[in-house]
């Protein structure tokens, strides 16, 4: 598909991009790019990468080329959208196999119109979709640690806790590198080597930049927050096995001296007097209760319990 840019993006015949004077905007499948390569007159040599598997710009003599691979928001570890891109003075070409670029550029479309036209204004909002919405995500990201760590903290943490937590550091984690691969990408297009953009509307690729390092920001912090949510249920984890722990301890102590009770009267020699004495085994039951006493008070005036 051929758009040239007016005051919105319009429909054109690659005709009319190729021998007009107004900047085109085309989306083309790896099949027809290789067909119509030389139309274009971006003197570019090399195969354009089908799946880059990054984001990055390389300057070329007469062109400026590179790819994107755009991690799904639905599924940011798992799943890339992946598509390359040339681009001179004259327009801009997306070579898209999975549709991803062609949508953006269907949306610009029917919802873009601009005052000031031009490929920089065009190019500044198609890099705009690639992370609109991505504030919304961060902060349901941060609502999730947060009511994470007030379950945790009220004790009625579950067993895969740990698991979300990891998947939300790895989430975190392809974001932060699809951000920083952005950031060079960004840089890149201010440099402006092959001077295809005019110098007033470099601002545009600076705003990008700007936004992309203040996602970066959010997403350092919030992996920051989410080593301390994990600690956090390690550390409830370790208070709530010590406190088991104190608990077996203090049974146990209770029961050594009623242990050496048992043990002692289990000799049953001839001449033990309390074992012929009625009054022998309601005084020991009597002796026991108060070891068990006494024990329990020492250890809760201690703060043991």
């Amino acid at each position: 598909m051929y758009y040239q840019i007016y005051d919105t993006l319009v429909e054109a015949a690659a005709e009319d991009c190729f021998g007009g004077d107004l900047q085109y905007v085309a989306v083309l499948t790896p099949e027809e790019w290789q067909q119509s390569q030389d139309s274009f007159h971006m003197g570019i040599e090399m195969e354009l990468e089908r799946h880059p598997h990054t984001t990055k710009a390389e300057v070329n003599f007469d062109s400026l080329t590179g790819s994107f691979s755009v991690p799904s928001r639905h599924d940011l570890r798992n799943t890339d959208y992946e598509f390359a891109f040339a681009l001179d003075e004259r327009g801009i070409v997306f070579i898209d196999e999975c549709g991803y670029a062609r949508r953006i550029v269907e949306s610009i479309r029917q919802t873009k119109k601009w005052r000031v036209s031009s490929l920089e204004r065009f190019f500044y909002d198609f890099l705009e979709s690639i992370i609109r919405g991505d504030s919304t995500l961060l902060e349901a990201m941060e609502d999730e640690l947060s009511h994470l760590e007030e379950t945790i903290l009220a004790g009625k943490a579950e067993k895969n806790i740990l698991s979300r937590v990891a998947d939300l550091r790895g989430d975190l984690l392809a974001l932060r590198t699809h951000y920083e691969q952005l950031i060079d990408f960004g840089q890149e297009l201010i440099e402006n080597e092959n001077e295809f953009f005019e110098e007033k509307n470099l601002r545009y690729f600076s705003m990008f930049t700007s936004r992309c390092m203040r996602l970066q920001d959010i997403v350092t912090s919030l992996r920051e927050y989410s080593v301390q949510v994990r600690d956090l249920y390690q550390s409830q984890l370790a208070v709530r096995q010590n406190n088991t722990v104190t608990v077996l301890t203090v049974i146990t102590t209770i029961f050594m001296p009623l242990t050496l009770i048992v043990g002692w009267y289990g000799m049953n020699f001839k001449y033990m007097p309390e074992l012929e004495s009625p009054y022998g085994y309601p005084l020991v039951i009597l002796f026991s209760l108060l070891i068990i006493l006494s024990s329990l008070a020492y250890f809760r005036y201690k703060k043991w319990l």
